[in-house]
């Protein structure tokens, strides 16, 4: 384990420093050292490790997004308000109607297959996109309209209602029927996370206020409250549907809103330890990658991913309708509700795995929306950030003015 270890952030963090000398985001190369590292290719990567990779990715995960709830302020987003809400939803729907329709005579699978597989890429990826969003909103870009805001919180819960579809729609598949009662899950989910995270959240922090710790303390106790957080969601996922990182996220925002002098100096902890979990959770993807099913796809695979990113942009724009943004800034909205990773790569096997008849199809078409959404995604956002929304230097002109 300690050999593989060394290897991914050896490696990982060359290729990296590589790609970023490239102009080139570096988690291209994080995934590149996955592929290569991984079982499929040079199989460096210890099954100690691979065994527990997904609960490794999920450590990372949660790093990114308490230190993006401790970033997040709730009067950005109560004026962002409608748009934000429609953002959780309607660009997911839009991308999961065009591959049920698309993916049957594509690929002759049936509409509940094509269902799932809709359900596996229409999530985007929290863990490419809040890095950046906390990047502008730490250098001032987008910060006059809430841009970052918007797209960080809309990305974290479009997650959780693409999760609640594929579940019940692998519950279809397997002969449970559909319940209608199951869409309820969403609202509820999201409504018990929230709440959960607000109470966490002011009992934390007024812990932190008689008790006098370490920093470092401190981060230990949130991390272990948010890992709590998530270990609820599955044990009452059973009886009670309740979103755990949903709960991560509110507790930071919590914590900024009753003690914003101490979220600052938490905020600049997690970013450091976000520098171990960011290569961790993209190698791990990487290394879930089987390159022997991509070349199986073929050209319709390539397709049908891209026409429905076609009309996830759609369902972004209709989202924005009615909203003070610019064009260029609804074309930035576009770009960065682009990139899929983490939950492509924790969801994509388990049709496979559950005997589902399309199920190799579907692993390779996540892994393919993997390799082509994740860097356009990331080096769209990267490259125009600073041309499609305001930055600091255009705020103080406007103030002048």
């Amino acid at each position: 384990m300690l050999l593989s270890l060394s290897l991914i952030l050896i490696v990982g963090f060359s290729l990296s420093g590589i790609f970023n000398r490239l102009k080139l985001p570096g988690l291209m190369g994080m995934i590149l050292t996955g592929i290569l590292l991984g079982p499929y290719v040079l199989n460096w990567i210890s099954n100690d490790i691979l065994d527990i990779s997904s609960e490794l990715r999920e450590i990372a995960l949660i790093i990114i997004l308490t230190r993006a709830g401790l970033a997040i302020d709730l009067a950005d987003l109560k004026r962002v308000g409608r748009p934000a809400i429609l953002m959780c939803f309607v660009p997911a729907t839009f991308e999961l109607v065009a591959i049920i329709l698309l993916a049957p005579p594509l690929f002759g699978i049936s509409v509940i297959e094509a269902a799932i597989l809709g359900t596996v890429l229409a999530a985007v990826s929290p863990a490419v996109i809040v890095p950046r969003m906390l990047h502008l909103m730490e250098n001032g870009y987008g910060k006059d309209k809430s841009i970052p805001q918007l797209i960080m919180a809309g990305a974290s819960v479009d997650d959780i209602y693409v999760i609640v579809l594929f579940t019940a729609f692998m519950g279809m598949y397997g002969g449970e029927g559909f319940n209608a009662s199951t869409l309820l899950k969403v609202p509820i989910s999201i409504a018990l996370g929230i709440g959960l995270g607000i109470i966490s959240g002011v009992i934390i922090v007024k812990v932190f206020k008689r008790l006098h710790v370490r920093d470092t303390v401190k981060v230990m106790v949130i991390l272990s409250v948010a890992f709590l957080f998530v270990s609820l969601e599955t044990f009452l996922k059973p009886y009670l549907p309740v979103s755990g990182l949903i709960a991560v996220m509110a507790m930071g925002a919590t914590i900024l809103e009753t003690y914003e002098v101490l979220a600052k100096r938490l905020k600049g902890k997690f970013s450091k330890i976000w520098v171990g979990a960011e290569i961790l959770l993209f190698v791990l993807v990487g290394a879930a990658v089987d390159i022997r099913y991509l070349g199986a796809a073929g050209l319709g695979a390539i397709a049908l991913i891209l026409v429905a990113l076609i009309f996830r942009i759609i369902g972004v724009n209709l989202s924005l309708i009615k909203t003070p943004l610019k064009q260029k800034e609804r074309l930035f909205c576009s770009i960065a509700y682009l990139p899929k990773a983490t939950v492509q790569a924790a969801i994509g096997a388990i049709p496979l795995s559950a005997g589902v008849t399309s199920g190799h199809l579907i692993l390779t078409i996540a892994v393919l929306a993997i390799m082509i959404t994740a860097p356009i995604g990331a080096i769209g956002i990267d490259l125009t950030y600073k041309k499609f929304l305001t930055g600091p230097e255009d705020a103080e002109k406007s103030m002048s003015s």
